[in-house]
């Protein structure tokens, strides 16, 4: 499985691809890919949108991940900015669906609990892990490129575990 989380913001949207490597002998965690796509605040909100779909897209085409895996609409004090991250999300969304993707959507407890173990861990403790899981030299780049990777490292456990239940049953 191969999977494309994204960490949607109005100023930096994460993405980062992991797939589960069954080849070896235990399976593992494998990093593809990971990067910011970096939003200019001076352009007007359409633009910064239409730049989100369009480097999704490329992406979502290029890394043929199997599906995409986005963080909730968490609620937030300040409805401005939940509506604003709203349409960053429902542009992910469009991406995924345009390249014939099934999107999965977590909590942010549930994303950061599959990483860490901790629900309320601070960014640093999910850095360090996904750097941990992903066996990788360095942390990513920035913490919107680590969040996606635990997204997608979130999807693959939860995808994971509900296959064992379906086999058990």
């Amino acid at each position: 499985m191969r999977a494309f989380g994204i960490d949607c913001g109005t100023e930096y949207t994460g993405y980062g691809v992991v797939e589960m490597d069954y080849a070896t002998r235990e399976p593992r965690l494998v990093h593809v890919v990971a990067g910011t796509i970096r939003l200019n605040k001076k352009e007007k909100t359409p633009l910064r949108l239409a730049q989100v779909y369009r480097e999704l897209t490329a992406l979502m085409t290029m890394h043929a991940p199997d599906c995409v895996a986005i963080e909730e609409v968490f609620f937030s004090a300040n409805a401005k900015s939940a509506l604003k991250l709203g349409q960053v999300r429902g542009v992910a969304m469009l991406a995924a669906a345009t390249c014939g993707l099934t999107v999965a959507e977590y909590a942010p407890l549930s994303i950061k609990s599959s990483v860490t173990g901790y629900g309320l861990a601070a960014k640093e403790q999910v850095q360090f892990m996904v750097t941990r899981l992903l066996a990788l030299d360095s942390p990513p780049d920035s913490p919107d490129a680590a969040d996606a990777l635990a997204i997608a490292i979130c999807h693959i456990h939860t995808s994971q575990t509900l296959l064992l239940q379906g086999a058990n049953r």
